[in-house]
């Protein structure tokens, strides 16, 4: 009969792949099972090949589909890693025995049955009384023990109690089975009750009972086998279920669990991983919250506190901060003190962050933001053997670096693109949609020359990025489909409307026609519900823009010019309402916004969008309870557009300055008007006139107050602009046009002198009657 031990571990836990160690070694198997995806298994022995270097994962794909993937990270200090290198070491077999994802990730897994053993519903999810107490203990069954022992999340508990121990032995696994036996048996009883009131098991207690199922089927299976020892190391959550195996009518059980199960094909890859990505932050469910630390304490064992605390030191002086020898080990002394009053045999991360950041940083947070970067999630990329299998996503990268002539390679060079020309047009779409993915390996500059046909990109290849592409294997099989995948997913989290607009360009960029459609349908969809009419002016420019342009790079623009078709309407009709009760700070945004919408329609050349505006344009002039520099802004928009008369603008000017408001709106109107130019006070009829009757009334006090404001205003206007204005102020009566007709500044004998220079440029007068040719 087969002698069978089951360890229960940590995912990602030293302390568990320390005592693992110690245990495989007593216990001498003649099989490994391994909690873990059997479509793998045929890439276990690349394991052992010395080009693989942890952190790694193994990534499981639909053939058909590769977003549908999942991936099992594994670091040097996971205990799943090091058991199959013990057995590979000793030429033991190894087997995975989890659920294979050919049928966790078919159509149809998990999904509601109407009969049979493996029937489920969704109830417990519809019902948030019931369900949510044993899914929570299912996730997280660490945190539930934490909790019991005075902690605040499950790794503290489990760093301080398994990790941080240095003597642990086969005595660990048989308590922490204990410790899950007795949380299976709440759980079990949270369980019935919820079955006593008519709710069916959940699709994730089903996944979970059928992977348990596959495990204990394994299990007998290596036992049949032949195998006299075997060793099985899983979840410690899974530990109590696998040691019913042997239970009486279990195997009955199992087999109608997982009988019926939908398959679908699959495929397996190795990948390289990183510190950043196994660590819980990144999102993964199993991650940890110190990766790097965990790789110093498996490494280093009871002389981790002096080599992290050396390791912060050196850190610190490569940033140019103080950090001696002596200053090193007065942290360890700390960090050991602390330990000690805490009842640790050695220092943990929590002691020693404190003696950091006593001693090292001196309580300055900026250092140890540093350190817990760098030392505790860490920044450690894996890699694997040049002639495996590799992701989807990374065989699409290499086949369009390949096509395009690209080459992911170190240092940075610049490239200069003709949008004019296909290959280039592709590479400024592949560059595009890889930036989109999270790898901005090109970085847009300002190209030389005219025209926008013309782009700069700065390529600067980064090695990490190697795991981004991994990671984009879960949007989607190509560097498009991960990109439109992402934008999708961006796009339906976005509320406002000038987010989606850049979201549009961003998409024409990357010619991703379909994810394009769905973030035009999107926008027009917020676009006709929004009611914040400074949100609607924001997206404007940024889709004119693209309306006007986007046929550079040959696509659609279409909808967009639909889509703008329906703003400026909207846009109209709500600017009146949206410019009231503005204070200085939103009169100023609110102007700019009213800028950005003129230069937007004006760009568009559609007449029936420009009347529209220009309606709401004299409608906002028109205004007396809408803040000085808006309207004043307004009426200088609709003078330079020849939409109203200098006569017009004049009789405007004279009304905003002679309000009994105050001095202070009409030097805000002035700001307004003037801002960006002096054009209007030059060759607009006796608006100069008007402005300087305004000043030269105001008393003496007033015109202290308001000086600065004026000044400010005159400021913005082009210093050739404001030497007109001040010699046409200079001549008496200068500021209307002189009597010779001749207009501002203009002198006859300076113009003589250019004659003999266009004589020779174009030959001499002809005479008078003469002919001309």
């Amino acid at each position: 009969m087969s002698e069978i031990r089951i360890f229960g571990i940590r995912h990602h836990g030293p302390g568990s792949a320390r005592s693992l160690v110690r245990a495989l070694d007593a216990f001498a198997p003649d099989c490994l099972l391994v909690e873990g995806p059997p479509d793998a298994e045929a890439l276990l022995a690349l394991a052992a090949d010395p080009e693989m270097r942890p952190p790694v994962a193994l990534l499981v794909y639909r053939a058909d589909r590769p977003r549908d993937c999942a991936f099992f990270p594994f670091a040097a200090f996971s205990p799943e890693w090091v058991a199959l290198r013990h057995a590979q070491e000793r030429e033991v077999p190894a087997r995975f025995i989890d659920l294979p994802h050919a049928i966790q990730l078919a159509d149809g897994f998990g999904e509601p049955a109407t009969e049979g053993p493996a029937a489920i519903d969704d109830e417990a999810e519809k019902d948030p009384e019931r369900g949510p107490a044993t899914a929570a203990m299912r996730r997280d069954p660490l945190g539930e023990l934490a909790r019991a022992a005075g902690y605040d999340d499950g790794e503290r508990w489990w760093d301080a109690f398994v990790e941080s121990r240095s003597e642990a032995g086969e005595d660990v696994f048989s308590a922490i089975a204990e410790a899950m036996a007795a949380l299976r048996e709440a759980e079990d009883a949270m369980s019935e009750n919820a079955m006593s009131e008519n709710a069916s098991p959940d699709a994730e207690r089903f996944r979970e009972e059928a992977r348990e199922a596959h495990m204990r089927t394994g299990l007998r299976r290596a036992a049949k086998d032949g195998f006299s020892r075997i060793a099985v190391v899983c979840g410690a959550w899974h530990a109590p279920a696998l040691a019913r195996h042997d239970a009486k009518g279990q195997s009955v059980r199992d087999a109608a669990i997982l009988k019926g199960l939908p398959k679908t094909k699959v495929a397996a890859a190795w990948a390289p991983w990183s510190y950043e990505r196994l660590a819980t932050a990144s999102g993964y469910r199993a991650g940890v919250l110190s990766p790097e630390w965990y790789d110093a304490v498996w490494h280093h064992g009871d002389r981790v506190a002096a080599r992290w605390l050396s390791r912060a030191a050196a850190l610190l002086r490569g940033e140019d901060l103080d950090a001696s020898s002596a200053t090193v080990i007065e942290a360890v002394r700390l960090a050991g003190m602390l330990a000690g009053l805490r009842g640790r045999s050695r220092p943990s991360l929590d002691d020693l962050d404190e003696a950091a950041a006593s001693t090292l940083c001196f309580a300055d947070p900026a250092p140890m933001r540093l350190i817990r970067a760098k030392l505790v999630i860490g920044e450690r990329l894996g890699a694997t053997p040049a002639g495996s299998a590799r992701t989807p996503v990374e065989l699409d990268f290499a086949a369009q670096c390949k096509r395009l002539r690209l080459s992911p390679e170190g240092g940075s060079r610049e490239i200069v693109l003709d949008l004019r020309k296909e290959g280039d047009l592709a590479r400024s779409h592949f560059l595009n949609r890889l930036a989109l993915v999270g790898i901005p390996w090109g970085t847009r500059r300002q190209a030389g020359g005219r025209g926008t046909f013309r782009e700069a990109w700065v390529l600067a290849w980064q090695p990490e990025w190697a795991v981004d592409l991994v990671a984009a294997s879960a949007d989607g099989g190509t560097v498009a489909d991960a990109a439109a995948s992402r934008i999708r997913t961006l796009a339906h989290a976005t509320t406002r409307v000038s987010d989606l607009s850049d979201l549009i360009g961003t998409l024409l960029d990357a010619d991703l026609a379909q994810a394009s459609a769905d973030v035009v349908q999107a926008l027009d969809d917020r676009a006709a519900v929004s009611s914040d009419v400074f949100d609607l002016m924001q997206a404007l420019p940024a889709l004119a823009e693209l309306a006007r342009y986007g046929s550079v790079r040959s696509s659609d623009t279409e909808p967009v010019r639909r889509i703008v078709r329906g703003i400026v309407p909207r846009i109209a009709a709500g600017l009146v309402v949206a410019c009231q009760s503005l204070d200085d700070d939103a009169a100023a945004l609110a102007k700019g916004h009213v800028e950005g919408v003129h230069r937007a329609v004006s760009l568009l050349e559609e007449s029936d969008l420009g009347e529209v505006w220009r309606d709401a344009l004299l409608s906002l002039a028109g205004q007396d309870h809408v803040h000085g520099r808006v309207v004043g802004r307004a009426v200088r928009l609709l003078f330079d557009a020849r939409a109203i008369s200098a006569e017009d603008a004049g009789t405007r000017l004279r009304l905003a300055l002679s309000r009994a408001s105050g001095a202070g709106p009409a030097a805000a109107w002035i700001a307004g008007f003037l801002e960006g130019g002096g054009t209007a006070l030059i060759h607009g009829d006796g608006l100069l006139g008007i402005l300087d009757d305004w000043l030269v009334g105001l008393d003496a006090d007033l015109f202290t107050d308001l000086l600065p404001l004026v000044r400010r205003s005159f400021a913005t206007i082009p210093r050739p602009e404001r030497r007109a204005i001040g010699e046409a102020l200079r001549r008496p009566g200068g500021t209307t046009p002189d009597a010779t007709g001749h207009g501002h500044g203009f002198d006859a004998a300076r113009a003589a002198r250019v004659l003999p220079v266009l004589r020779l440029l174009l030959g001499p007068e002809p005479a008078p009657g003469g002919d001309a040719r």
